[in-house]
């Protein structure tokens, strides 16, 4: 049995994973569709779901997947195209919803695929699955220029919060669990430190070592 299924459409960061598994033997392929299919003009013609068949085909290729296996495919709107491909295919194919084990592995590897693109791995256990989109912004705010290239820019919410007016300003740091949200390291209690503050639907403010 085939299971199909996506991880990270809901997140800010990055593309989003595609991922095909054969249950039974332990096989599985994946890709990611490009962070130029979330720029607004690719976005707003929903490119992203033409590049999930492309990602589906090339995995069904790699798992030489026959037309008449049991296919499971995940209701979410990212496979509206891809069921249309499927049913012209004439694959045994059914909407449902995908638990494990593609669930957790896929999820895993759209992890991976964000540390890959720089986000600290312990910044995964702060912001939680599927990530928070604030928290995922005040990281993006701590080097703005940089990582602004790695978000979904066509998304409403970053229409909205994606280049926001900010305050740059020096401080002390009061407390030793503070930790810089360029660099990642730990800023030493009473150091000098950069502060990034902004406004979205509340004051935020984003620490940096001095010189970071």
């Amino acid at each position: 049995m085939i299971q199909i299924d996506d991880a990270g459409s809901g997140s800010l960061l990055g593309g989003t994973c595609i991922g095909v598994m054969r249950v039974d033997a332990n096989e599985y392929h994946y890709g990611i569709i490009p962070l130029e299919q979330y720029k607004p003009e690719s976005f707003k013609e929903k490119k992203y779901l033409d590049s999930v068949v492309d990602i589906v085909g090339t995995s069904f290729s790699r798992l030489n997947v026959e037309k008449n296996e049991k296919i499971h495919v995940c209701r979410g709107y990212m496979f509206d195209r891809l069921k249309k491909w499927l049913k012209e295919h004439s694959y045994n194919w059914e909407s449902t919803v995908i638990q494990d084990p593609l669930q957790t592995i896929i999820e895993k590897t759209f992890e991976d695929y964000t540390v890959s693109l720089g986000l600290p791995l312990q910044y995964i256990s702060y912001t939680k699955y599927p990530f928070h989109f604030h928290r995922l912004l005040k990281w993006v705010y701590a080097d703005h220029e940089a990582r602004k290239e790695l978000c979904k820019q066509g998304w409403d919410s970053w229409q909205k919060y994606g280049s926001l007016e900010r305050k740059i300003y020096a401080g002390k740091a009061k407390n030793s669990n503070l930790f810089c949200l360029k660099c990642g390291n730990r800023i030493i209690e009473g150091s000098t430190m950069k502060i990034v503050q902004y406004v979205t639907n509340r004051l935020n403010k984003v620490y940096l070592h001095e010189y970071c």
